[in-house]
């Protein structure tokens, strides 16, 4: 969706003679049922008078074509202006403009990120603006049939016309992007460069047809981002499909290919720790897109959205492979079946409301369903660690059937993880009182589990495990409170009596912390690691689990005040007493998912002795 769309000389007629601030905002009203926010409105009152100023070059044809706020389909993302004409040689060429107001800014030391304020009234770390506008150039290319099929050229830049150079914003450590996006700011100077830009690639006007054209275009991902995806995962061990792994993946495959607007497919696939779900649903991302099906990977976690992304990337461009991906909060503007196929995995991290607030949108699995013509669902109902997760099987099956959907529940049962032990699972199962197992031991054989004496030789031996392959991590249930974001050189997570000390690693390396180098020093918890695998794992349990007389009980009191996981349990089980069965079940599946993050084994200290005396007491020969 184009918000205006015109041409340089109406462009210019319009900024001339009404506000062109209002303009765009009357468009916007009629395009969008609603109205723009203050905060947009003010940057067209700012913005767009100085992109006037830009245009009024007699060397600029009079014909170019002008699209203000370009949506770009499947994103929240929108472009703020862009100009379309031809070469010297005809050939289509897109400029596309990000616009900033900003005046200064701060280096950060990640790639592409900028600190800056972005409204708000405080700064805030986020995409540089050349990378902003390179990215969104990779999307349109990347996607849009129009772009990549019809040989069109793009060119983005950024033009911040309220920002004189200070060595900061084209600091050295953002050449990358410089390069791939120049950047224009204030001054004559300045604003004769960007000028040069747009006349060096519109020779010729084209009356806006390529905008025209770009609107119009299907959405679908290009053969080259498909068949990089392809060559990527082929070959690649850890996403071979097993046994009742590829019966599943077939199986969606099949409904996705039967998925219509009206005959709507829901495929619900239950497995527990291990058993595949993210293999085959990453997948189930690569070959459809490869089908050119509009599909997206959704995840409420951030981690295995980052994981699996820079795991399939290569040589591809990593925002066109971030746009394969997306949170589960994002699709309560979505218009309906606008998704070929959603593969959502850890649906039972889903929430009923998105928004950071949780005020937005009305219920995420509804809002999935709607959104796809084939909605897959991977999802163990016994992983559900938040108050706030609602995406059990049986939650699944009612939005489905209220879609009028076809429902195909298939299930995972082979275990992978845990050194294929099924034994260990269930044994974790009866041992943390999930549910009553014969399982009063395992195959120790197969798979290492130990019950340390201190987090310190815990760490000394995840450490050394780590040197093979950085495929080993230390996790702790959310006992601690996250000091070091405020203060980098705190210590989060400190036992006393063994002179322990570490720090949540939940900012630097982020999602992604669990294949980062180095992260081995830092500690992880359930938010960062579900729905991933290590080789090792060394789980610290914190005094949210403890033993009385012999059997283990939780203690939600102990989680930090820093986890939300829990957060407003006390209130509300004065109203629902049921909310302390909950709470209880929440800590013990949140034990059981950190330890079956190990492929090879799990390495386990509890604060608690008598919870040590008990896992000690399984710890076997």
């Amino acid at each position: 969706m184009i918000i205006y769309q015109g041409t340089k000389s109406t462009f210019l007629e319009d900024a001339d003679n009404r506000d062109i601030e209002d303009v765009v905002a009357a468009a916007y009203v009629q395009k969008t049922k609603r109205y723009a926010s203050q905060g947009e409105f003010r940057s067209w009152k700012a913005s767009l008078s100085e992109m006037a100023r830009v245009l009024r070059d007699r060397g600029i044809p009079d014909d170019t074509g002008v699209a203000i706020e370009y949506g770009i389909p499947q994103s929240a993302k929108r472009i703020d202006f862009i100009l379309s004409g031809l070469s010297g040689d005809d050939t289509p060429n897109a400029i596309i403009v990000e616009l900033k107001q900003w005046s200064s800014s701060r280096i950060s030391e990640k790639d592409g990120l900028i600190i800056a304020n972005r409204g708000g009234g405080f700064d805030r770390e986020g995409p540089h603006p050349s990378y902003q506008a390179w990215s969104y150039a990779a999307l349109l290319s990347g996607f849009n049939e129009a772009i990549h099929e019809s040989g069109t050229a793009l060119h983005p830049c950024a033009y911040l016309h309220n920002y004189r150079d200070d060595g900061v914003i084209r600091d050295a450590h953002y050449a990358n992007y410089l390069s791939k996006a120049p950047l224009f700011l204030h001054g004559a100077d300045e604003l004769d460069r960007l000028r040069e830009f747009i006349k060096r690639h519109v020779r010729k006007g084209d009356k806006g047809e390529l905008l025209y054209r770009i609107e119009s275009g299907r959405i679908r991902p290009s053969k080259m981002l498909a068949d990089s995806l392809a060559r990527m995962l082929k070959g690649n061990r850890e996403f071979v499909l097993v046994d009742d792994q590829k019966v599943a993946y077939e199986t969606c495959l099949a409904r996705a290919a039967q998925a219509t607007p009206r005959r709507k497919q829901v495929v619900i696939v239950k497995g527990g720790p291990g058993t595949g779900k993210s293999v085959v649903a990453v997948n189930l991302l690569v070959e459809l897109t490869k089908r050119g099906l509009v599909t997206k990977y959704v995840s409420k976690n951030a981690a295995p959205r980052a994981v699996y992304a820079r795991k399939l990337a290569g040589h591809v461009r990593r925002v066109e492979i971030g746009n394969l991906f997306s949170g589960s909060g994002v699709f309560h503007e979505s218009e309906p079946d606008v998704f070929d196929t959603l593969v959502v995995d850890e649906a039972h991290r889903l929430n009923e409301k998105s928004g950071l607030y949780g005020n937005l949108g009305q219920n995420q699995v509804m809002e999935l369903v709607r959104s796809a013509k084939c909605t897959i669902f991977f999802v163990d109902d016994d992983q559900i660690v938040t108050l706030a997760d609602i995406g059990r099987s049986a939650e699944l099956v009612q939005w489905a059937n209220a879609a009028g959907a076809e429902i195909t529940t298939l299930e995972l049962a082979s275990q992978f993880r845990c050194a294929g032990s099924d034994g260990y699972v269930a044994w974790l199962d009866n041992l943390l009182g999930i549910r009553e197992t014969a399982n009063a031991d395992f195959d120790r054989g197969a798979f290492d589990f130990r019950v340390m004496d201190s987090p310190v030789e815990l760490h000394e031996l995840i450490r050394e495990r780590n040197l093979h392959n950085n495929k080993s991590r230390v996790v702790a249930g959310y006992c601690w409170d996250w000091k070091s974001k405020r203060d980098p050189g705190a210590c989060d997570i400190v036992i006393p009596a063994f002179d322990y000390r570490a720090q949540w690693n939940l900012d630097r390396d982020g999602s992604l912390w669990i294949v980062a180098n180095g992260s081995v020093e830092q500690v992880g918890c359930i938010h960062t690691c579900q729905g991933l695998e290590l080789d090792y794992v060394g789980v610290i349990i914190g005094p949210d689990l403890v033993a009385n007389d012999g059997v283990l009980t939780t203690d939600p009191s102990k989680r930090s005040r820093h986890d939300r996981s829990i957060r407003g349990y006390r209130s509300g089980a004065k109203a629902d007493p049921s909310l302390h069965a909950r709470v209880d079940r929440i800590i013990r599946n949140t034990y059981k998912t950190l330890m079956t993050r190990g492929l090879k084994g799990c390495y386990v200290y509890a604060t608690d002795r008598g919870v040590r005396d008990i896992l000690s007491a399984h710890q076997g020969t």
